[in-house]
């Protein structure tokens, strides 16, 4: 079956994955994170993304993320396969991609998976057993969002902001919100939607990207219809 096309819509964010082939490692040393990181943070300035939660795992990456501009996530992530992958190969004496195929991604209903979508990904680490705690963890956005360390790639989205008066106030409602664990059907619908391209929202909300998109957004409904 052919694959749906990327949604091309400005000023929504989506949920990105981007995936070593075969499950690869993508990040061996310090100096790779940072590396990708300093791309990623440039890449991002220079295409117009505004990135509000992001994780680098040893595999693969995840960021939530709004374009400022149709192409915005394309590009970003071009970009960073031209820079990164050269680097990549430079170090291991490799040759050719280093990504599962393209990248993943899904538009994100801010109102209803905003923040529910950037806990998903602040928390991966902890989930994949690397460490006990968010803060533990180096590269993930969850010490500017949650401890109020900040990095100048990150750009706070509306529903972030409306935690507080106050930095300090969004920071603290922000890191309350870890205190209990997403369960397992939010973290498994927020993978799939990304995985497979059904928006991550409710129908209403599915229905005005259909609109905006062109492309169906949602998974229609298994088997043959009942005759009536």
């Amino acid at each position: 079956m052919a694959r749906l096309p990327r949604y091309a819509i400005k000023n929504q964010p989506q949920h990105i994955i981007q995936r070593g082939r075969n499950g690869q490692q993508i990040f061996f040393e310090e100096q790779d994170y940072q590396y990708f990181y300093d791309c990623l943070e440039a890449a991002a300035y220079n295409y117009q993304l505004k990135i509000h939660a992001y994780v680098l795992m040893p595999s693969h990456v995840h960021l939530l993320a709004t374009p400022s501009n149709t192409d915005s996530i394309s590009r970003v992530t071009q970009s960073i396969g031209r820079n990164y992958v050269q680097y990549f190969n430079e170090c291991i004496g490799g040759s050719g991609t280093i990504w599962e195929g393209r990248y993943r991604a899904t538009v994100v209903d801010s109102k209803n998976y905003l923040l529910t979508c950037s806990r998903y990904i602040e928390s991966y680490p902890v989930r994949g057993g690397l460490v006990k705690k968010e803060a533990d963890y180096r590269w993930s956005s969850y010490a500017h969002n949650a401890l109020g360390k900040v990095e100048e790639m990150i750009s706070a989205h509306q529903e972030y902001l409306k935690l507080g008066n106050s930095d300090k106030e969004r920071a603290n409602a922000y890191r309350a919100l870890f205190k209990q664990n997403l369960c397992s059907q939010t973290v498994e619908l927020i993978t799939e939607s990304a995985l497979k391209g059904w928006v991550l929202g409710d129908s209403k909300f599915a229905r005005k990207i259909e609109k905006l998109s062109g492309r169906r957004a949602f998974q229609l409904p298994k088997g043959r219809p009942r005759s009536t």
